[in-house]
């Protein structure tokens, strides 16, 4: 279902942006008609939806995926918001300006949610906001028991902006490879010590040591990749 937004549309190029809408629970079949809803939402341009969801780490909770198909959340309609002069590289750009002000940890229901975001990116892509009936509950702050998160999906086909969650990645499996090797170090020399020393015993202790041994390697998130290489 495709919509546009009011009669008080601007346009700035020709470029369609448009804002998909997900519900996130089944009583929105009811709320939504009373202007109410929990909603997820994210902004669709050059054939790409951004989004905005939140994860434990200090790193973008911006990401990208294929437009009204955000696994996880169920899609409602499309609203044609405007248009924009932009290209595919300078929205991009955009999107890597506003990804430290969006951090997965910083993701808050009422003050900084997926909403916040689009209505964000909206208004500096084409100068016009998003619906308010899209973010309404968390304008009034009454927020009822049943919301969640937009938390990133975790086999979702996105790109995060940045490379902070590699580079946590990296630390963290290079701090578990060092644990790793002090405990295999720490019963090579017990074994060593138990065991009569001989040219024999000796290097087979050394061997099975450096057996255990592995080159640290980044781990990849689960689902994203960062933009170089390329969580309402």
């Amino acid at each position: 279902m495709l919509c546009r937004k009011s009669s008080s549309f601007v346009d700035r190029g020709n470029v369609p942006v448009y804002l998909n809408v997900y519900d996130l629970t089944p009583i929105n079949g009811y709320a939504y008609w009373l202007g109410l809803g929990v909603y997820h939402s994210g902004v669709e341009v050059h054939g790409i939806e951004y989004a905005f969801g939140a994860h434990e780490y200090p790193s973008t909770g911006i990401f990208e995926g294929e437009p009204r198909q955000c696994e996880g959340f169920t899609f409602r309609k499309s609203i044609l918001i405007g248009k924009t002069d932009l290209g595919p590289l300078e929205v991009r750009a955009t999107m890597e300006q506003l990804a430290d002000n969006y951090k997965g940890s910083s993701y808050n229901l009422i003050t900084k949610n997926c909403n916040h975001f689009c209505d964000e990116t909206c208004i500096k892509l084409t100068g016009n906001p998003i619906p308010s009936w899209v973010n309404r509950l968390a304008r009034i702050g009454k927020i009822s028991g049943f919301m969640c998160n937009c938390v990133l999906p975790a086999t979702i086909n996105a790109t995060r902006f940045g490379n902070n969650r590699i580079n946590q990645d990296k630390s963290c499996e290079a701090e578990s490879e060092k644990k790793k090797l002090t405990s295999v170090s720490s019963r090579e020399r017990s074994t060593t010590i138990a065991t009569p020393s001989s040219s024999s015993s000796s290097p087979s202790v050394q061997v099975r040591g450096r057996s255990r041994k592995r080159r640290p390697r980044a781990l990849q998130p689960s689902s994203p990749l960062t933009l170089g290489s390329s969580s309402v």
